[in-house]
C-alpha cells in the first residue's frame, strides 16, 4: 500500500532530517549550540537528525554520534573569511539527501545554492534558519564574498519550502529575508541554560572583583560588528560612579579573520587593568556561572540577529544592555529585564550601565517568567511541525 502524504501514517511516523550548516560541535559559538539543542530535542521526540558540517579541527573524528545525533564531517582544506571549503561537498551532501526526508539548512554558508540544487534535484525538499546576514569588514575581497554569500541565499531562498526567522522585527529588516518576506516563519531559538553554581559563582566574583566594585559581563566574539570597543569606551562613563568596575569578556577575541583585536590595543592597553579576557568557555555550566557572577551583561553591537546570550544571562539573574538593533531588541523589548540604547553610542551605554547598577531591583524578572517568553519546548514544536510540511510535499513548483 502507498502511504498518502496527508495520511496519519506519514504525520506521526519519525523523521530523517539533514542538517547542513558550516561549524558544528565543538565549536561553540551561536549557531552551532542553535542547531545541537533542537537536533537533539527532536531526537529526544523520536527523529533521526545527521549534521552535515567541517570537519574544521584536523583531531576531531569524520564520523560520530553525539546524544543520539550523527556527525558527519568534511575536510575542508582551506578558508575562505569566515566560511570553510569542502571539496567533497557535493557528492557527501547528494549521498545523505537521498537518505533522509527533509533538509534543515543554516545559512549564511558557502554551500547554500548548491545544497537547494542538490535537494530539488533529489525530490526532496528544505527549510532553512537564517542566522543573520553576513556582514563583514571594508575590503573588495570581503565585498565579493558578501556578494557572492547572498547570491547564493537567493537563489535558495525562491526555492525553500520556508525560511526560519528569530522574529518579526528582524525579518523586517533583515537584507536577506524582506524580498522573501511571504516564505518567512518566525521561532524563538533555543534557550537553554543550567542553574548556576552558587559557589563558583561566588568564587568568580572574588576573582574578579576590584575591591567589592560591579562586574560588567560581555559574552561574544571580539570582532567590528559587536563593538567591543563601545563597551570599553563606556568605561569613562562608568567610572565616574564606579571606579572599581571590571568588564569581563567571555569569548575569542584573537580572531583569525579580521584584525579588530589588533586595531583597538591603544584602547585595550589604556583601560588594561579594567579588563579581563576570559577566551572562549567550553560550556554551558561555565556560562552559567559567568552569567550570574556578572551584575549586568552588555551588548553593544551594531548588527545582531538576536543574540542567545541575552536570554542566558537572563535565566541566570542578569539583566542586560543592548544596543537598539533589529532582532537583538526583541529580548530586553520582550522581558523588559534590562536597557535598550542606540547604536555606537557609548556615552549611552555606560550611562544605562550605571543605571542598572545604581537600581537593579527595577530590572529584576523571575526565571519562570523568562522560561515561559523563551520556551524551549515550543521552539521544538515549532520546527518539528515545518520540518514535517516539507517532508510530505512530493517535489517543488
Amino acid at each position: 500500500m502507498i502511504e498518502q502524504p496527508d495520511s496519519p501514517e506519514m504525520n506521526n511516523r519519525p523523521l530523517r532530517i539533514l542538517a547542513a550548516l558550516q561549524y558544528y560541535l565543538p565549536h561553540r559559538t551561536g549557531v552551532p549550540i542553535h542547531v545541537q539543542r533542537v537536533a537533539e530535542a527532536l531526537v529526544k521526540r523520536g527523529h533521526q537528525v545527521t549534521i552535515l558540517a567541517a570537519r574544521h579541527s584536523i583531531e576531531l573524528p569524520r564520523d560520530e554520534t553525539i546524544n543520539g545525533v550523527r556527525i558527519v564531517r568534511l575536510w575542508a582544506p582551506l578558508r575562505v573569511s569566515r566560511g570553510m571549503v569542502m571539496p567533497a561537498y557535493p557528492w557527501a551532501a547528494w549521498g545523505l539527501i537521498r537518505l533522509h526526508d527533509v533538509v534543515w539548512l543554516h545559512t549564511p554558508m558557502l554551500e547554500t545554492s548548491l545544497m537547494a540544487f542538490l535537494t530539488r534535484a533529489a525530490g526532496k525538499q528544505l527549510i532553512a534558519t537564517h542566522h543573520g546576514d553576513l556582514i563583514l569588514p571594508p575590503g573588495l575581497f570581503n565585498r565579493f564574498v558578501r556578494w557572492f554569500t547572498f547570491a547564493n541565499y537567493r537563489f535558495m531562498a525562491s526555492r525553500a519550502a520556508r525560511l526560519i526567522a528569530y522574529s518579526h522585527d528582524y525579518a523586517d529588516h533583515s537584507y536577506y529575508l524582506k524580498p522573501f518576506r511571504d516564505r518567512v516563519s518566525v521561532i524563538y531559538p533555543p534557550i537553554q541554560v543550567p542553574d548556576p553554581d552558587p559557589e563558583r559563582v561566588a568564587e568568580l566574583r572574588e576573582r574578579w572583583q576590584a575591591d567589592g566594585g560591579p562586574i560588567i559581563g560581555y559574552a561574544g566574539r571580539f570582532v567590528q560588528e559587536k563593538r567591543p570597543d563601545l563597551l570599553i569606551r563606556a568605561l569613562e562613563v562608568i567610572n565616574r560612579s564606579f571606579p572599581r568596575a571590571r568588564v569581563v569578556f567571555a569569548g575569542e577575541y584573537d580572531i583569525r579573520y579580521e584584525d579588530t583585536w589588533e586595531r583597538n590595543q591603544a584602547l585595550v592597553q589604556r583601560y588594561r587593568d579594567q579588563l579581563i579576557f576570559l577566551g572562549q568557555l567550553s560550556s554551558m555550566q561555565a556560562m552559567a556561572n559567568f552569567y550570574a557572577a556578572c551584575d549586568v551583561l552588555v551588548l553593544p553591537s551594531d548588527s545582531e540577529c538576536f543574540a542567545l546570550v541575552q536570554v542566558e544571562a537572563m535565566l541566570c539573574g542578569t539583566p542586560v544592555v543592548m544596543t537598539d538593533t533589529p532582532g537583538g531588541r526583541v529580548p530586553v523589548s520582550v522581558t523588559s529585564m534590562g536597557a535598550i540604547v542606540p547604536r555606537g553610542d557609548w556615552e549611552a551605554i555606560g550611562a544605562a550601565v550605571v543605571d542598572i547598577l545604581q537600581q537593579p531591583e527595577r530590572y529584576a524578572r523571575p526565571r519562570a517568567d523568562i522560561e515561559r517568553a523563551f520556551s524551549l519546548d515550543e521552539t521544538v514544536r515549532r520546527y518539528e511541525k515545518h520540518l514535517r510540511r516539507a517532508a510530505r510535499i512530493p517535489g517543488w513548483k
